[in-house]
């Protein structure tokens, strides 16, 4: 339907076309507001974009580029980056034009207006820029020669008065350019020189814009399909160290593993993945990681990594995004619905938008045999010790919406950690309580069917209403862990499964133990001292160090003289049967070791399978890891 409407909407925009100024109002749709950027005309790394909204009827109008974009839960300020605004008249002269903020421009005598001008900087290179915003890197931009990150809603703005509007984009490059993009293409054509392209887009709304970023420039493509879905993956990277070809076989694995996951619930015909790959320089984006959007995701990597860790990187980024399609691009509140780029709310369940679809991306490779059961209890594992890092007694209901301010704002990085945990939580659960036949997928499943990507649900509601649809063990564990603060005992739920943690012995160095470094520095006296670490490093408790001893000298130097990354970086690099001489400080005391290095241990926590498990402890096990009885 949105593809029917869209041609509809297209010819009658052809259909308008002629020397009369064309009229717009908030009904208007039928009259598409005509953008355009042109990537052949850049001057001082900013390129040109032209907006024709057609006649408007009242004398003042406001024009916007978004203040914050969806799934990024921060203030972007794109309006930072345009420069040279101009209103212009039927005559080309300038109409009256005020920036209120960052953000906003407000234009006069505006029935006189034929179209705005400006000029956009891109992201990347300005990210330690103090003057500019700092942005997610996968949510900015990029303009440089032969790369072109066009994440649209850092171009493309929209008026107060025309939010439902339909929109046109034509995009000028250089005709060599490989040009890839999500957003309904409706024609292309060469200048009489054959040396640009000018490749026009259909876009039914500003959400559309903004939902669907491009990527322009000597990119390496790869299109195949999982299913029925048309897979487009585009890579840029700089160095060419890395290729879509060379990731094809990583995301095609990985991608059909997913759709066997979802089964019906996924219906996207096309996925697009932009892989930036940053080499380092100086003016490469730092932020690493992915922003998604409804059909497609925008990733900045490492170039520098190796194949392996990069197909993992991908694993491990693509596959939240990818989730995404189903919460919160399918089943989402009214405040994503609805969303107001220049001054939005944000739903309270943070904990599903992003910690479910993290639980998810890595349930399923589990699930689908893509990691083993130990693999997947380790991810899970890592995820409780990093969650500790934060406030484990806030409400996760509160910081959602409370996302962008502090101390809420700091703890947003906890949605992966302890978001994927509360969603693991919940799978045992429902999966307990319907003897292993509904599980937290398929209750999103039914939320999907209930709601839906046109339907919004009320964000104060759904609490209650999941409570309702499931069980009195969920309704509780919701108000108590998710909209309550009480923190959560991940023992119950892994005995639930037959799960126990086991302490083994296992080797380090000697600047390390399970729980962290060894040592640590005092920033104000520059004096290194033994933390409380030390009492789970074999080697160094034979030798009676304990925490707050300070490090004075090793082999005859005196810690002071020397530089103290080069003494831990001597440590590091101690081996078995070493002599070494080491000079403590006790409350004053001085304390010498003189001893031969022998192996260091330290304990390890590790969540293991219970030989003892019970049968019903079992069962549940394989029923959440998709095992049989027998493996």
């Amino acid at each position: 339907m949105k593809r029917v409407m869209a041609l509809i909407g297209f010819g009658m925009m052809m259909l308008s076309c002629g020397s009369s100024p064309r009229t717009s109002n908030e009904l208007a749709v039928s009259n598409p507001i005509e953008s355009s950027m042109d990537l052949t005309a850049v001057v001082n790394d900013k390129v040109p974009v032209t907006i024709n909204p057609g006649r408007f009827t009242q004398d003042t109008v406001t024009y916007r580029l978004p203040r914050v974009v969806q799934g990024t839960y921060d203030i972007s300020d794109f309006g930072a980056f345009v420069d040279d605004f101009k209103a212009l008249d039927y005559d080309g002269k300038a109409l009256p034009v005020e920036k209120v903020d960052k953000n906003t421009w407000v234009i006069t005598n505006a029935t006189q207006l034929d179209k705005l001008t400006y000029w956009v900087n891109d992201s990347f290179d300005v990210e330690s820029n103090p003057s500019y915003p700092n942005l997610f890197s996968p949510g900015g931009t990029n303009i440089e020669p032969n790369n072109y990150v066009l994440n649209l809603h850092g171009f493309i703005g929209y008026f107060d008065s025309l939010k439902n509007s339909q929109y046109t984009l034509d995009v000028v490059s250089p005709a060599n350019f490989e040009r890839t993009s999500a957003l309904q293409k409706v024609a292309e054509s060469a200048s009489a020189n054959g040396e640009k392209m000018t490749t026009s887009y259909f876009a039914p709304r500003y959400f559309d814009i903004t939902d669907n970023p491009m990527m322009y420039g000597k990119l390496d493509v790869e299109e195949f399909m999982v299913g029925d879905i048309k897979i487009v993956l585009s890579v840029y990277s700089p160095n060419k160290k890395h290729t879509a070809e060379s990731l094809k076989e990583t995301m095609y694995k990985m991608m059909e593993a997913q759709k066997n996951y979802l089964g019906s619930i996924n219906s996207t015909p096309r996925y697009d993945i932009y892989l930036y790959l940053s080499d380092g320089s100086a003016k490469a984006p730092k932020g690493f990681g992915a922003l998604e959007h409804h059909t497609s995701t925008v990733v900045v990597l490492r170039e520098w990594d190796s194949k392996e860790s990069l197909a993992q990187s991908m694993v491990d980024v693509v596959s939240h995004e990818f989730f995404h399609i189903v919460t919160p691009l399918t089943v989402h509140s009214e405040d994503i619905h609805y969303f107001d780029y220049n001054n939005p709310t944000f739903s309270k369940h943070l904990w599903m938008y992003e910690g479910v679809t993290e639980y998810f991306a890595q349930h399923f490779q589990v699930y689908e045999g893509l990691v083993t059961p130990r693999e997947f209890f380790g991810t899970m594992d890592k995820k409780i010790d990093h969650a500790s890092y934060f406030n484990d007694a806030l409400s996760f209901t509160e910081m959602s919406e409370n996302i962008t301010e502090e101390p809420y704002a700091y703890n947003y990085v906890n949605v992966y950690q302890k978001g994927a945990l509360i969603g693991m939580c919940l799978d045992i659960l429902m999966r307990e309580e319907s003897d292993g036949t509904r599980s937290m997928l398929s209750l999103i499943k039914e939320l999907s069917s209930k709601y839906g990507k046109d339907k919004p649900f009320e964000d104060d509601s759904i609490i209650d209403e999941i409570s309702n649809m499931t069980y009195p063990s969920v309704a509780a564990f919701l108000q108590n862990h998710v909209v309550g603060s009480e923190p959560i005992n991940y023992d119950e739920f892994f005995e639930k499964v037959g799960l126990y943690y086991e302490e083994t012995k296992v080797s380090t160095n000697y600047v390390q133990a399970a729980n962290g470094l060894v040592m640590d520095r005092n920033k104000e006296t520059e004096e290194m001292f033994f933390t409380d670490n030390v009492e789970d490093n074999s080697f160094w408790k034979e030798q009676g160090v304990q925490p707050e001893d300070k490090l004075v000298g090793i082999n005859g130097f005196n810690i002071s003289d020397m530089n103290i990354k080069f003494v831990v970086s001597q440590i590091f690099a101690w081996e078995t049967g070493k002599e070494v001489d080491v000079t403590l400080d006790r409350n004053g005391e001085t304390i010498e070791i003189k001893t031969t290095l022998t192996p260091a241990f330290t304990t390890s926590r590790t969540l293991v399978e219970n030989p003892n498990a019970t049968k019903k402890q079992i069962a549940l096990r394989n029923a959440w890891l998709n095992q049989s009885e027998n493996m």
